[in-house]
């Protein structure tokens, strides 16, 4: 079985096992997926869903965080660790999206990558469940962890892993398929104790024991 056989099965699989695989954090405006995004950084998406609940409440609009008190904003965030860098680099991304893009939330990887704190992990997923593009490969470590079981890529780099997958993914199942891959790491594929015995991959998994 070739790479590229082997990746479409096992979008094929996935689909199967999580139909409706979206996004775990919780968000109504572009910017705030931004901001829980960058909140998740070495932090669980339900303790960010816990903490950006009371945030979006306290802080309704870009300018409110734009204009946010730093240290208030540091105190609000604490919970999801590494909260000084994450309130800084919050409130200068919604500083730049007011003054450089009129509040609206860019869609090109360039022009995301143009605002603080904002990497190509995280500029993806805005692309795949903002502007619903093609092709938008979000390699977390669930992502890293499983293409590499899988055998579809022997890079260790992030950037490499996201090249690499983006010759074998259908452009249109890309972003779906790396959402489905974070349940599936969380469910089977884990780092420590991967449940091959019930794994629904293991007939196309060369590290299935």
């Amino acid at each position: 079985m070739t790479k590229q056989e082997r990746t479409l099965e096992a979008v094929q699989i996935l689909k199967q096992r999580y139909p409706n695989a979206l996004c775990s954090l919780i968000y109504d405006e572009p910017y705030q997926l931004m901001i829980a995004v960058r909140l998740s950084a070495q932090c669980t998406d339900a303790r960010v869903n816990l903490v950006t609940k009371p945030l979006f409440q306290k802080y309704t609009s870009l300018q409110a965080f734009a204009n946010a008190d730093l240290t208030e904003l540091e105190k609000d965030v604490k919970p999801c660790g590494f909260y000084r860098m994450k309130a800084k680099s919050i409130k200068e991304a919604c500083q730049r999206l007011l003054t450089v893009y009129n509040g609206v939330l860019p869609d090109t990887m360039n022009e995301l990558l143009t605002l603080s704190g904002v990497g190509r992990k995280t500029a993806n997923l805005l692309l795949g469940d903002v502007y619903h593009k093609p092709a938008a490969v979000v390699v977390d470590t669930h992502f890293i962890r499983i293409t590499k079981r899988l055998g579809l890529t022997q890079e260790t780099e992030p950037p490499k892993i996201e090249a690499d997958l983006r010759k074998l993914l259908p452009p249109e199942e890309s972003s779906a398929f790396c959402h489905r891959v974070v349940l599936f790491g969380r469910d089977i594929c884990r780092a420590r104790k991967p449940q091959c015995a019930v794994c629904p991959m293991c007939k196309i998994c060369p590290s299935c024991a």
